[in-house]
């Protein structure tokens, strides 16, 4: 508690902040000009296993610390969202507590766990942000997770055409006017006549990001061999998983995810007429 005081009214000119009831919240973090940091710290193009790797364990970390609240996390590139329970109180339901917690333990934790995946030594401390956004329906949940999944596989495809024509020789800006306008079908086809990649085939943590979420069975990835091992735990535990989430069958799987439906909660997928599909995704200019 604050002491009482004659300056104690300054504390009317603070905003209340406290989200609605009722609501999912997704907590998103985000690195901070983080294309800046990949660059100095040398990290492979067009996406390093470490720096995934090293996000998935600040994800779990950040899962942990909030295990009563968080049901699930995904992420790609250098930002992880975080939903949490409806009913959820953490914080008292205040967006900038929430926000600045999440923000900080995965910024701790992406510096303090550095050292587990890189042997180049930091050169300067990276910073990540957050924000919080209510959704009232489960339909409005899977429709955001399908938008950053697609998001990753747009992302994904341009990235890996864009580093195959600069590491074949290209310019960056040669690069860049060579995929202008292209469809994603004109990308795959590019990948496999130029540089015999079928696109289908890379890493699904590539292609499909990470899925964080309650599980007794965990597929442990090694870093270095890209072996799958299954590890069968006694109580469910947070694994990390790269699946497909745009679809119905993880959500029917892991029905605990969302909880029970309440009035107003539509099952299926995301909203008609969106980009919620890997085919749909498919038909996008990049």
């Amino acid at each position: 508690k604050m002491a009482n005081s004659k300056y104690t009214y300054v504390r009317d000119f603070e905003l209340p902040d406290n989200l609605l009831p009722n609501c999912y919240l997704i907590v998103r973090v985000d690195g901070h000009c983080f294309h800046n940091f990949t660059t100095e710290h040398e990290f492979k193009k067009p996406n390093d296993v470490r720096g995934l790797a090293l996000m998935d364990h600040c994800a779990i970390t950040v899962a942990k610390e909030f295990k009563a609240h968080v049901r699930l996390a995904y992420g790609e590139s250098d930002e992880y969202s975080f939903l949490l329970d409806r009913t959820t109180q953490l914080c008292k339901r205040r967006s900038a507590k929430i926000a600045t917690q999440f923000a900080s333990l995965f910024t701790a934790a992406y510096i303090f766990n550095w050292g587990k995946f890189f042997t180049n030594p930091m050169k300067y401390p990276p910073y990540f942000d957050a924000r919080v956004v209510c959704y009232p329906t489960q339909k409005n949940v899977r429709d955001y997770m399908c938008w950053r999944q697609v998001d990753c596989h747009i992302n994904n495809l341009y990235n890996t055409c864009f580093w195959a024509l600069v590491l074949s020789g290209k310019t960056t800006a040669q690069a860049e006017e060579r995929l202008r306008g292209t469809l994603s079908s004109d990308k795959n086809e590019l990948l496999f006549k130029e540089f015999n990649i079928n696109y289908n085939s890379l890493p699904e943590r590539f292609r499909k990001g990470s899925v964080i979420f309650r599980s007794k069975v965990e597929h442990e990835e090694d870093i270095e061999t890209g072996e799958v091992k299954e590890i069968v735990h006694k109580s469910a535990t947070f694994v990390v998983e790269h699946v497909d989430i745009i679809g119905d069958a993880f959500w029917k799987q892991h029905p605990n995810v969302l909880g029970v439906p309440l009035l107003g909660d539509v099952e299926g997928g995301a909203v008609e007429g969106t980009a919620a599909t890997e085919n749909t995704a498919e038909e996008l200019v990049v």
